[in-house]
Parts: structure tokens; sequence; C-alpha cells
């Protein structure tokens, strides 16, 4: 059974979904004067947004009041419309609501000194900004750029390796789906240093999102190798899989390498992964 059709209106009706609980949510905070700035993030505020996009919403609270805001989240949200379930921590400074309408609102809550320029603020959509200083943060944001740092690409290689070896431990104790998720973290990897060799700030460690499809930023031959590092749970497929990644891996090593004139020892890597293969 696959996702077939059955409900093809109503995704087609989600960007009208999305708009009403948009609406909703700028309708109950703008009134409220705790809050001092509102804006969206993600594709809202990229301007990015498909059928199937999420609500990212930012909110920033005057600090007398920031805790009892925090601890209210869920409740605030049964404001914007029909909440069918909540993922949520208790002791998160975020939380998120799935609608009946099978939309998505993602909300995280700040303080006015978690606020500052950043790279992931260079594109918001900014709704509510008491003080100006939203303003001043997108701004400033908008004049950095990512930097390769050493400490970054060393933590980035050093995790490749260690889930190359874990990944032969969990298949020599048949643990193949530990193996599995061993594969997936460096696939995921391999797209991180692509990003970082093409100056774009990676994704977190366990999140694909926007890597793949219409809005990926990766280049025609780097999706196509993604689609050949494909696997099931075969112990040899995997086996397989993971050694076709080495070259790639090794080539975009090379290059970060040199972006940081660091003196490499071939020998080194050589080391490492001869205890794979």
């Amino acid at each position: 059974m696959g996702l077939g059709t059955k409900h093809g209106i109503r995704d087609l009706a989600l960007p009208k979904s999305r708009n009403l609980i948009i609406k909703a949510i700028n309708e109950d905070l703008l009134q409220d004067p705790n809050i001092l700035g509102l804006f969206y993030g993600g594709s809202i505020g990229n301007d990015t947004t498909d059928l199937y996009s999420d609500i990212d919403l930012r909110l920033i609270i005057a600090d007398a009041f920031y805790e009892s805001y925090r601890l209210n989240k869920k409740q605030r949200a049964t404001n914007w419309g029909e909440v069918l379930f909540f993922e949520d921590v208790p002791s998160a400074s975020y939380s998120t609501a799935h609608f009946k309408t099978f939309v998505k609102v993602d909300t995280f809550y700040y303080q006015t000194r978690d606020i500052h320029p950043s790279i992931w603020l260079k594109n918001i959509k900014i709704i509510h900004d008491t003080n100006g200083f939203l303003a001043t943060a997108l701004e400033k944001s908008k004049l950095l750029s990512y930097e390769l740092r050493e400490d970054k690409f060393e933590m980035w290689r050093s995790k490749f390796f260690a889930y190359l070896h874990e990944g032969y431990r969990r298949l020599k104790r048949k643990e193949n789906y530990y193996a599995l998720q061993c594969l997936d973290r460096m696939r995921l990897l391999m797209v991180a240093g692509w990003y970082m060799d093409a100056g774009i700030e990676p994704n977190s460690p366990t999140d694909w999102a926007k890597l793949e499809g219409e809005r990926s930023q990766l280049l025609d031959w780097q999706l196509e190798l993604l689609t050949h590092w494909d696997s099931g749970r075969d112990a040899r497929q995997i086996t397989c899989v993971i050694q076709s990644i080495i070259p790639e891996f090794r080539h975009v090593q090379q290059k970060l390498s040199d972006k940081l004139n660091l003196a490499e020892n071939p020998n080194d890597i050589d080391e490492i992964i001869k205890l794979v293969f």
C-alpha cells in the first residue's frame, strides 16, 4: 500500500489551511504586550513554501513573563485551531502542535538575550518587533557567511570514522538496523561535507530536511550518489554501500583539509579505514 492519492484534495488545500492558522496566530499574539517579537523562519521566512511546509514560529517574550509563557506553550497553541496532538518536552523552550488540518506548527520561545546575529537569522519574516532589535539582528545576520573551521572539520571526520567502525561492530553482531542507522549517519555526514566545501552551513547531525527534492542545494551528481548509496537491511548490501562511500569521503576530506591548510598524512586515514576494510 502506497501513499496514493487518497488525501490529494486535502493536500491541495494545505496552503489555505496553513494561512488560516497563521492568521489566527497573528491575531492572538499581536495583541499581547508581553510578546516583544514575533517572526517566522524556515520556508515561510525564505519564501519557499510548498504544500507540506510547516509553520516555524518564533516568539520573543518579556523576561519577567518568559517562564510562565513557556510553561503554557501547549495551551497557547490551542488558540490557533483544533490541535490533534503535541510533540513536547515539558522542560524545553519549544513545542510542536499538529493540527487536525494536517498543518504543523513548531513554536520556539525566546528571551531578548537569546537573539543575536546568526546565519540562521538571515532569512526570517518579521511580523512584530517592539524595540527594533529583530530588525537589527536581521541586518547584521545578512552580513554573515559560513566559515569553515578546523574544530568543525575534525568533528565531522571523526564522526564519520566512528560510524564506520560502529557499523562494522553492529554487522558482526547481526544488529542490522543499528548498522543501517550508522550508514544513514555516514550519508548525512557526506552531505555535510559537500555543504561545508560549498560554503553552506550544514544541517544538524540528524536532519535530512531540504537535502533532497526540489529544495536541495546539492548538485545533480551529488544527488545521484545519494541515490546509489541506498540500502536495505541486508548485511552484504550495507557493507557494499559503506565501502562505496569511502572514495568520496577521502576526496571531500582532502579538499576540506587543503582549504584549512592542514598538514595531513594519508597513512593516518588509511590506518583508520583498514580496521574495517
